[in-house]
């Protein structure tokens, strides 16, 4: 099998060939890139390319790797012994699996998805590197392993808030998602509007492109709210002339709340405004 996108992601020729390699040498595939970019959404295709059902790890900060092979719920147990209850002589009835449990004793391989991994505690990754390298893990509590009946196919994603340890780096086949070019993000746009005018396509690349280059932007515009703003575009049905012949005296794109994300931003832009208006009535 291998990764060719799908009709719902444009996939480019360096990325197929990293989440190929990811594949044939049996490593998790780490994705960076800025936050937009579909770094998610890859994993999410890769299952739906390949056919395989999709397992999802969403990483928070106070998310431990323990979590993610099982937890033991020790409280109630001895909440329940209490009572006298009889189950609990069956402690695997205190043990909640975790996503690598899960994915470890699928029927058939599966795409893993661990998604964030940097918004955890530093020693995160670390803490995962024995069960990623042998695909097994022990319970301790019932003494029993769980080994991988098919080695899943595990996606990672950082969004490079921190870094990662060495050690876990060379457990992984690195791959950095570069932002669109013009051309790539034509085709992004077709493929979640196939029925957009080109012209206005045309006219928002150009602001949008403009928007990113502005030099100091707290937060550029990414892929994702590119999407978001056209899609306001075409239910507003904002004439053609306005992005076309905008004024560079109201720097500021229609509907910019799709666009912009912080009130810093929006203030640089008035004030570059200002500054192109005083420029050209002196």
């Amino acid at each position: 099998m291998k990764f060719e996108g799908t009709d719902k992601y444009v996939a480019t020729d360096d990325l197929q060939m990293a989440v190929n390699a990811a594949v044939e040498l049996q490593k998790p595939l780490l994705i960076k890139g800025e936050p937009g970019t579909g770094k998610t959404m890859l994993a999410e295709e890769i299952a739906d390319g390949l056919g395989l059902d999709l397992i999802q790890w969403h990483i928070k900060s106070t998310t431990k790797a323990q979590q993610g092979l099982y937890e033991y719920d020790a409280v109630s147990r001895l909440r329940d012994s209490q009572l006298g209850d009889e189950k609990v002589k069956d402690i695997s009835q205190y043990i909640k699996r975790g996503k690598l449990w899960e994915a470890f004793t699928s029927e058939n391989q599966v795409v893993l998805l661990i998604d964030e991994v940097d918004k955890a505690d530093i020693e995160f990754p670390n803490d995962l590197l024995v069960e990623l390298d042998r695909m097994e893990f022990y319970v301790y509590e019932t003494g029993e392993t769980i080994k991988a009946k098919n080695r899943p196919i595990i996606v990672i994603t950082s969004n490079n808030e921190k870094e990662l340890p060495d050690a876990f780096l060379r457990r992984c086949f690195f791959h950095f998602i570069n932002f669109p070019s013009r051309e790539t993000m034509g085709k992004i746009i077709d493929v979640h509007y196939p029925n957009i005018a080109q012209a206005l396509v045309q006219d928002a690349l150009e602001v949008f492109f403009d928007l990113r280059s502005i030099p100091g932007l707290k937060k550029k515009p990414s892929t994702s709210e590119l999407i978001d703003w056209l899609k306001l575009l075409m239910s507003d049905d904002i004439p053609d002339e306005i992005l076309k012949n905008r004024d560079a005296t109201k720097a500021i794109p229609p509907l910019y709340g799709a666009l912009l994300k912080n009130e810093q931003d929006v203030h640089m832009l008035e004030r570059l405004a200002f500054m192109h208006r005083r420029e050209t009535s002196s």
